[in-house]
């Protein structure tokens, strides 16, 4: 079997820290031919941890959309030029794997799976968190009828002070938002998913700059005030077609005993399921009735199970990458479909809109 060629186009955080571990595991699959960041050093580093005799390095990502040996390519740069990127590759016949957010507005979202329909590409989104433990075990509790109808659903991406001091993350131009384009795009992502819901009717926002000069106590040490260009939280009512209704609570500064991100509570007409997070591990809480009474349970997902010989942690950046190279050599839809981070993409912007004009967006 001819292994896939992989080009990374942004070798920060996000591509250290997930995508090439992941890929790194499929070295019987992939090779990861390219590497690409416009700091040449970081792109060289990459490399020299991950790439093989013959991959190469560079600043440009032209030089990787150019590149007729490459199969595929995954977009870690800012939010604001994954749309630019990801159109560039899929008309370059390379399927794509964009990190989340997918875009920073919708008409930017819809262009990218328009033209992954047209040249007939595969696109799919870094929501990784489908893939957690306790997420696979929700949905198949969802996909078993367990809770019913889904008709109410909180979306929460709740830090009490936890601000990415590294990268472009409080620089408005570059990533669009704050944590409800980087965080909160995560909680409804797994909300929208577990309800199979993704038919908007209107949304209500509330986006808030308060916080951005109490650096007091931030688990990721102080930044600097004047640089801050972006909410701290923002909370959105969002109402679909068929009457269902989510809350979705964002933030990276709010005074709250109890933080949870990329955790959704959802209730249905048989049951209900809440993710609670402590630190890196997660709970689901389940109730329901039965024989006359009310029944609660806890699914614990704090130990762990290896894999492999050697006994090594699947972590959900594996698994995500995993599914998705078996989706291209198997020529199958990948479980993040564009058309559903779209739809995240519109909403998350219909509360910025909200927010700014005091208004409801209608769809």
């Amino acid at each position: 079997m001819k292994k896939l060629r992989i080009g990374i186009v942004g070798c920060g955080f996000i591509a250290n820290g997930k995508h090439l571990p992941g890929l790194a595991k499929l070295s019987d699959k992939v090779d990861i031919a390219a590497f690409c960041d416009i700091i040449s050093e970081r792109a060289e580093k990459a490399k020299a941890e991950y790439g093989s005799a013959d991959s190469y390095a560079c600043t440009d990502y032209m030089q990787l959309v150019n590149d007729e040996s490459l199969d595929v390519i995954h977009v870690c740069t800012p939010n604001v030029t994954h749309c630019e990127i990801t159109c560039a590759a899929l008309e370059a016949g390379k399927h794509v794997m964009c990190e989340k957010p997918m875009a920073v507005n919708y008409a930017e979202a819809k262009k990218m799976v328009d033209t992954a329909k047209r040249v007939g590409k595969k696109l799919t989104i870094g929501y990784q968190n489908r893939f957690r433990d306790d997420a696979i075990y929700l949905r198949k509790m969802v996909d078993n009828g367990r809770l019913g109808d889904i008709y109410y659903a909180q979306a929460n991406a709740m830090r009490r002070r936890c601000v990415p001091t590294w990268g472009v993350f409080t620089n408005k131009a570059l990533q669009g938002g704050g944590p409800l384009i980087d965080l909160g795009t995560h909680a409804l992502d797994l909300t929208l998913w577990y309800m199979g819901n993704y038919e908007p009717e209107s949304v209500s926002g509330t986006v808030f700059y308060k916080m951005g000069d109490k650096t007091e106590g931030n688990l990721c040490g102080p930044w600097d005030p004047a640089s801050y260009e972006v909410e701290d939280s923002a909370f959105g009512f969002i109402r679909m077609k068929n009457g269902a209704t989510i809350y979705l609570s964002a933030s990276w500064v709010l005074n709250i005993m109890e933080p949870r991100e990329a955790c959704t509570t959802l209730c249905g007409t048989e049951g209900g399921a809440e993710m609670r997070q402590k630190g890196e591990d997660y709970t689901c809480l389940i109730n329901y009735a039965d024989g006359g009474r009310l029944v609660d349970a806890t699914v614990d997902f704090t130990q762990k199970i290896a894999f492999g010989p050697d006994g090594v942690e699947e972590k959900p950046g594996d698994r995500e990458a995993a599914q998705w190279i078996d989706a291209i050599l198997n020529d199958h839809d990948p479980v993040v479909l564009p058309e559903q981070a779209m739809v995240v993409t519109q909403i998350l912007e219909a509360i910025y809109e909200s927010g700014k004009t005091g208004k409801p967006v209608y769809f």
